[in-house]
């Protein structure tokens, strides 16, 4: 296949690249730096990636390199929790996502010959937060300023239905690895000084990056796929839960919490992210066979910490 990705750079899409050139895939990347693109990808060690700049939320001629790509993949977003959400901040937040999306549609429209599937992120931030809700791909929307922003985002994905394009839209819980949340919540463990953030009665609905990469993989190459799936571990914890199983596997003490006001002072509205959650259950992803790799957390964070 050729593949064209936005957010190759990042956490998930840097590892997706090298699957995909592993298995002999082309691979567009498409960013906003192209000289970091090509330190990461470096053309001597992947001879297969094709490095192009473009600006993802304004029209460009990047978009005619999308012509002869088999698929897509969409996941360029701004981060959501590094920095308070201002409303500058949230206003590029929302942007990211719904104008980028909208320009990738725009893209594929004007494509010759068009791509056969997009596969777009979302997140669980589609399902609102609760301590005593369980969530499936079939519930409906929630509130807060994450639901807005994962509507809005959904509903440009939703454009490419019309183009003939098949469309798999991802919900992507909070992905651990090594890097990405985990490395922000190691120092403190080895320290002798980790524990649960807030309450620790919220959810935390994860899924291990390997396995978001052979979603994503299986969302590109398998036609019967198609629609809304939650791309979470068929195992959430909650926030107490997961902090005991960090302990345990680094065989550290995992008794003292972080208070929420702590974060918030931080983060202000952006702790939302942390100090809220939701269980999410991937219904419609275990119903297709998917095989996850780290269904479970202590495996999950064995592999990560340790491999």
């Amino acid at each position: 296949m050729k593949v064209a990705i936005t957010g190759a750079t990042g956490f998930v899409g840097s590892r997706l690249v090298e699957r995909l050139h592993e298995s002999g895939d082309r691979v567009l990347v498409l960013t906003r730096n192209p000289e970091r693109a090509k330190r990461v990808f470096p053309s001597s060690t992947f001879p297969n990636v094709e490095i192009v700049a473009y600006t993802p939320t304004e029209s460009g001629e990047w978009q005619k390199s999308l012509s002869g790509c088999d698929g897509v993949v969409n996941l360029a977003g701004e981060p959501l929790a590094e920095g308070r959400w201002t409303p500058e901040r949230k206003q590029a937040i929302m942007d990211s996502r719904k104008i980028g999306t909208q320009r990738i549609v725009e893209a594929i429209s004007q494509a010759n010959p068009k791509p056969t599937v997009l596969v777009s992120t979302s997140a669980i931030g589609y399902y609102g937060t609760s301590e005593t809700a369980t969530f499936d791909e079939s519930s409906a929307t929630g509130e807060g300023f994450l639901a807005e922003v994962c509507q809005a985002w959904e509903a440009q994905a939703q454009k490419a239905k019309d183009l003939g394009v098949r469309l798999v839209i991802l919900r992507v819980g909070i992905v651990l690895g090594m890097g990405g949340a985990i490395a922000k919540m190691i120092p403190p463990f080895k320290l002798f000084a980790g524990g649960p953030i807030g309450s620790g009665r919220q959810w935390f609905s994860w899924i291990h990056r390997e396995d978001l990469v052979n979603l994503i993989l299986a969302s590109l190459r398998r036609s019967d796929i198609e629609g809304v799936y939650n791309a979470t571990a068929p195992n959430p914890v909650r926030m107490s839960d997961f902090s005991h199983t960090m302990g345990q596997v680094l065989k550290r003490p995992s008794w003292l919490p972080v208070p929420g006001f702590a974060l918030e002072v931080l983060l202000g509205d952006a702790a939302v992210v942390v100090l809220e959650g939701q269980e999410v259950v991937p219904k419609r992803t275990l119903q297709f066979g998917f095989e996850y790799q780290y269904p479970n957390l202590k495996s999950a964070l064995e592999n990560i910490l340790f491999s």
